[in-house]
């Protein structure tokens, strides 16, 4: 029997978000060996992804930070291996909440008891650190063409800082509490467009500012309806300048547009598949959509992925697709 797709929202309205799958552990991820293979190498016990927080898909690899781990899940997609990563000596990790994954292949690690962002190159040899020795509790990092983005919870701010010399540019906003631009507890951000989305919990709404430090708004409020925020957490924007927010309290995704309408939202308290439990990141990807294909509904065109972590529940990582009714005869 066809399993029902879980889309969002339900019938009879318009399906734009499918859930697609979830990856728990290796046996998500790695094919499974044939009866002789086993029979000479033994069964693989399956490794579980513990407890996951930062997520960043690029050139087939999916690179989750596991807070229980104290290091990271490494998934090769082509390849279908699932590999844990757990630095030691000078790239060791303490407490990796986020990561990002640059042009290069440049894995950067923010570990926020370490009070620094990690850097490694594709092979997982450490190249270099960085952070200020005060003030200073990296929780998300984003890199564009010659900035490292990162939020910075003790000081309150975006630290800003040089690709290539890794030093301190700038820090913003400038402001004291009561500002509307004030930044009361910064845990994820993301750049698109020379704009850098801020989440911050501390204040229920995600922040906007130019590349430069300029504030431009907010999206969201306080309140526990849909379009506004409880404890607003990882973020991400497609193309179309969507907004993406995951929302740990309410335990759902919320999809806003540029004017900070709210689009739809999805996932829900866990009860079945699709739910989430204690989401924490969310990652979008339009370069891997070959890998994920076999689970779309065929009624639907597959536009982009869209991966959430939960900190809990048996759904470690869930995989959902951003989705478009199929016109007749598009393949």
């Amino acid at each position: 029997m066809k399993k029902e797709a879980v889309v969002y929202p339900s019938p009879p309205d318009t399906a734009r978000i499918q859930f697609l799958t979830s990856i728990s552990s290796s046996e998500n991820t790695v094919e499974k060996r044939s009866g002789f293979a086993k029979y000479i190498l033994g069964e693989e016990l399956p490794r579980p992804i513990k407890k996951p927080y930062g997520i960043a898909v690029r050139k087939g690899k999916i690179c989750i930070c596991d807070t229980g781990l104290g290091g990271l899940e490494i998934i090769d997609l082509e390849k279908s291996t699932f590999e844990y990563f757990i630095p030691k000596g000078m790239g060791q990790l303490q407490l990796p909440i986020n990561c990002f994954v640059g042009e290069e292949g440049t894995l950067y690690v923010a570990d926020a008891n370490r009070k620094q962002v990690v850097l490694f190159d594709e092979k997982g040899n450490y190249l270099d650190s960085f952070g200020e020795p005060e003030n200073f509790k990296p929780t998300d990092v984003f890199v564009d063409s010659s900035r490292i983005y990162v939020a910075n919870l003790k000081h309150n701010e975006v630290s800003v800082y040089d690709r290539d010399s890794l030093r301190l540019l700038y820090s913003f906003p400038d402001s004291m509490p009561g500002k509307e631009e004030h930044l009361y507890s910064p845990t994820n951000l993301y750049v698109r467009n020379d704009t850098v989305y801020v989440s911050d919990m501390g204040d229920f709404r995600v922040k906007l500012f130019t590349s430069d430090g300029k504030y431009l708004g907010a999206v969201g409020s306080l309140g526990a309806n849909p379009g506004h925020l409880v404890r607003p957490k990882g973020i991400a924007v497609d193309r179309e300048s969507n907004l993406y927010v995951v929302d740990a309290g309410i335990e759902n995704t919320q999809i806003f547009n540029r004017d900070g309408k709210l689009l739809l939202f999805f996932g829900g308290p866990y009860n079945t598949k699709g739910d989430m439990w204690l989401p924490a990141k969310v990652t979008i990807d339009y370069d891997n959509l070959k890998y994920f294909q076999k689970y779309v509904d065929p009624a639907y065109t597959l536009k982009y992925l869209v991966f959430i972590t939960n900190q809990y529940g048996p759904d470690k990582i869930n995989v959902y697709g951003r989705i478009s009714p199929r016109i007749n005869g598009q393949k």
